[in-house]
């Protein structure tokens, strides 16, 4: 499949709404403390970003069914560029609520923005068309801390002003060259679902997907509990700045997109499938643990390296297991309830993170952690019962 002009624009929109939650985690919670605000309070800001999304998207994906792609992607990008001018001019701390409320309430452009993929590709091609979004979100997330945390070094506003120039160039991208896809306007109809019940009823009753659906919800916990803390945790702990904290963050994304490559599959045929899901599992709860314990010296960096390839190798080996265990027509119901969850541990992650760090020492939080994935080896070790091999 050959990329064109739109596919390049749709990727950079896709990576603005993926800077407007990781350029922000190296400073925000510190410049947020700077202005007087607890751990706690400063886990609610963060997370009022992913709430609003977790309402917002499934609806500004469905209104761009009736109104069309274009005139919705420029509204949130809008939403986002303001989002950033207002981060970038804040004295105050309703100001920083603001942006993240105004960038999380109408700046959900990756559902309108996969629909837009879906318009101009065939049903052959959709699959790699779809592969772009993983590719945004991997370069998003390796850019956006190290650019937030270098650039927070001279200024809190220069990043997010940087940001919001990044996204007005989309926004012209957008506007000039994007064409519409949407030909035939439709009454608009008030039938929007944000959270399907009904499925995740269904697949938390199923004996089959339960317990890799509770492995994966340890594991999207576990993981948000310390990314969205770890500016408040180093500083704590390791007495890091922004800077640090935000090559921190780019070293996960790294290892990341070095284990989306064919590496991973490499390592599937040379230990199989199920014991490399175990052994990533055990690698990310001893990498927290030990990072809770260890102080900030080579082995500090071992037991991080531990849990960023832990992290890594078990995100994508327990989605396709999960995907594995319901048939054809259930893909796209399945795919809902993962990613719901994933939404959901991004708003309570950051909350009960901050808790943990507002009332208990700051090594407590990776250890709650390391308890919450190693939790999710019960679903696993469950949905392997009766089998001839576990691990």
């Amino acid at each position: 499949m050959r990329f064109d002009r739109r596919h390049y624009i749709i990727f950079a929109i896709m990576i603005t709404e993926v800077l407007g939650f990781s350029l922000v985690l190296p400073f925000l919670p510190l410049f947020a403390q700077d202005l007087g605000a607890n751990p706690f309070e400063i886990g609610l800001i963060i997370a009022s970003f992913s709430l609003f999304q977790f309402f917002s998207a499934p609806v500004m994906g469905k209104l761009s069914d009736y109104v069309g792609r274009k005139p919705m992607l420029m509204l949130s990008q809008l939403s986002t560029f303001l989002s950033f001018i207002i981060l970038g001019l804040a004295n105050s701390l309703w100001m920083i609520i603001l942006s993240r409320v105004i960038d999380g309430l109408l700046g959900s452009n990756q559902a309108i923005a996969q629909a837009y993929l879906s318009d101009i590709s065939s049903k052959k091609d959709r699959s790699k068309a779809f592969g772009l979004a993983g590719m945004a979100f991997g370069a998003g997330f390796l850019v956006g801390p190290a650019t937030g945390g270098f650039l927070s070094q001279f200024s809190y506003s220069l990043p997010a002003f940087l940001a919001g120039a990044v996204s007005f160039i989309t926004i012209l991208t957008t506007f000039f060259l994007l064409p519409e896809t949407v030909t035939k306007k439709k009454g608009v109809k008030v039938d929007i679902k944000i959270l399907k019940l009904g499925d995740f009823s269904k697949f938390f009753g199923n004996k089959k997907t339960a317990p890799l659906l509770f492995t994966f919800a340890a594991y999207v916990l576990a993981l948000f509990i310390l990314n969205t803390n770890l500016a408040l945790f180093s500083e704590r702990k390791l007495q890091f700045g922004a800077s640090e904290v935000g090559f921190l963050l780019a070293y996960i994304g790294v290892i990341n997109l070095f284990f989306r490559s064919p590496v991973l599959g490499r390592l599937i045929d040379l230990i199989g499938e199920r014991k490399l899901t175990f052994s990533g599992i055990v690698l990310m709860a001893a990498g927290l643990f030990f990072i809770s314990i260890l102080p900030n010296n080579i082995l500090f960096y071992i037991a991080f390296t531990l849990f960023a390839v832990g992290s890594a190798l078990s995100r994508p080996l327990i989605i396709g297991e999960i995907s594995r265990r319901v048939s054809k027509e259930e893909q796209g119901a399945i795919s809902g309830i993962t990613n719901s969850l994933g939404s959901i541990a991004r708003i309570v992650g950051p909350i009960a993170g901050g808790l943990i760090i507002n009332h208990f020492a700051p090594g407590i939080l990776t250890l709650v952690s390391s308890i919450t994935i190693a939790l999710g080896l019960l679903g696993f070790f469950k949905a392997h019962q009766g089998t001839s091999s576990i691990i």
